[in-house]
């Protein structure tokens, strides 16, 4: 089980040691210690907010008496121009953590911005948004929070939690058959069996093995259609069916109404443009 603040505390000690080494600011040696000022974050965009624990453990690093006022929670809605926080501490302290305090709220909020528009997008439907594994080094964790912020679902963590069978194990298991059998075997310590097929005659193949749970790859919406009704008349027991490659918020929506269970992005985490957020400073 994931400790998140401990992963936020590995991340920020991270960033901030990218900034400092063993050096510390040497502009912020300009400015008198004993100086403390007030700041205020506003967001220049519409936007879901979050990575708040992560923005308040940048700060509280370098100076555990800060204080920092929030208006606003992760998972909300903001609004273009809107007060998101107060600071008040240790000149000093706020501008050596402004950066890297900003860095993980702008690219949180991102995918949780992003999560939140594809979510919006199939509203109504039974089909759900889940991120992948494509995430930024190191900060997985991170990413799959804000996904979940924004609404979507994640997928496994990492390799230790779930087995994904794709093209490359398959030919080096043997063929469908022969990993579906073999994954059903040590199943017990994954939390879930999934594979992917790539055309309907494999879809055949991964049904007629036992699979669960398949993932449907860069599937026309006229061959998903037929993926659905072939897995309908299949079995009366539940098998997941999971949708990838290519989905964008223009396609999104027939993707969902085909009747698939999940729709998965790598986009969430990976093609992102990072919220305009700013920091203001003021005197006390």
């Amino acid at each position: 089980m994931i400790d998140l603040q401990s992963e936020i505390n590995s991340n920020v000690q991270s960033a901030l040691r990218e900034d400092l080494s063993d050096i510390g600011d040497l502009t912020v040696s300009l400015i008198p210690e004993e100086k403390r000022l007030r700041a205020e974050v506003i967001t220049r965009e519409d936007a879901i907010l979050c990575g708040t624990q992560w923005f308040d453990a940048c700060f509280l690093a370098l100076s555990p008496e800060i204080e920092i006022n929030w208006f606003a929670r992760d998972g909300d809605r903001v609004r273009c121009n809107e007060k998101l926080c107060d600071i008040q501490g240790r000149a000093r302290a706020i501008l050596t953590a402004e950066r890297s305090a900003l860095n993980f709220l702008q690219m949180l909020s991102a995918v949780a911005t992003q999560t939140k528009c594809f979510d919006d997008e199939v509203a109504g439907t039974a089909a759900k948004i889940v991120d992948t594994r494509k995430t930024l080094p190191g900060l997985r964790i991170a990413q799959k929070y804000a996904v979940k912020c924004g609404g979507g679902i994640n997928h496994r963590l990492g390799l230790y939690d779930g087995i994904l069978i794709k093209e490359n194990h398959i030919i080096a298991a043997g063929g469908i058959a022969a990993v579906v059998k073999k994954a059903q075997i040590i199943s017990a310590s994954a939390a879930f069996v999934q594979i992917e097929v790539e055309t309907l005659a494999e879809l055949e193949q991964a049904l007629n093995a036992g699979a669960e749970m398949i993932l449907l790859d860069n599937f026309t919406l006229d061959q998903i259609r037929q993926a659905v009704s072939m897995t309908q008349r299949h079995s009366d027991k539940k098998i997941l069916l999971e949708a990838s490659g290519n989905v964008t918020l223009q396609n999104v929506r027939q993707l969902a109404e085909t009747g698939v269970d999940r729709i998965s992005i790598g986009g969430l985490t990976k093609n992102i443009q990072a919220i305009d957020l700013s920091l203001r400073l003021y005197d006390l």
